[in-house]
């Protein structure tokens, strides 16, 4: 007759074999394995902290500068239809969209990635690169880092009428010592 109790073949060779010792590790081993194990998760968990921590406040030096974009006689505007700020630092502005549509926000060079600090809120960066969405009676925040001393055009475009853009003029000065 057949026995209905089976044993692995492989635990069966390895219980009755004399030559054969069970596994244990050299202490040695498990004392450096335990602090590679330490030392990841400590690692690790500082890496994530350093990608998730606040994006940097406005340091107090510099105003935040508002832009609104409105309607105005049936016509999209942006105030302040003059910007003047200074040139090669980091400033901070403060984008509401008073319409019921999508505003573009655009200025060539200033909104690319490299000289982008930070944006939150209602704001799309564009894949012109040249400009941000705010979306219909949103707003946002925008830290960017300005250009050289010049004068650059700024504009505000409503998405539905493109044909009609407003259009700034952003003046950036040398920044006082």
């Amino acid at each position: 007759m057949f026995s209905l109790t089976t044993t692995s073949s492989y635990a069966a060779s390895r219980a009755y074999h004399p030559d054969v010792r069970p596994y244990r590790p050299r202490p040695d081993a498990v004392l450096s394995r335990a602090a590679m194990t330490l030392a990841a998760l400590v690692l690790s968990g500082g890496f994530a902290a350093a990608q998730t921590k606040a994006p940097p406040k406005n340091d107090g030096t510099m105003p935040p500068i508002s832009i609104v974009a409105e309607e105005v006689d049936g016509r999209l505007q942006c105030s302040p239809a003059e910007l003047r700020l200074p040139a090669e630092t980091n400033v901070q502005f403060e984008i509401v969209n008073k319409t019921k549509e999508q505003v573009t926000l655009t200025a060539p060079d200033m909104f690319k990635n490299r000289n982008v600090l930070h944006h939150d809120g209602d704001l799309v960066h564009v894949a012109s690169n040249d400009g941000y969405l705010i979306k219909q009676g949103g707003n946002g925040v925008l830290r960017v880092r300005t250009l050289a001393e010049g004068q650059y055009p700024y504009g505000c475009t409503a998405v539905s009428r493109q044909r009609e853009p407003f259009r700034g003029t952003l003046t950036l000065t040398r920044a006082n010592p």
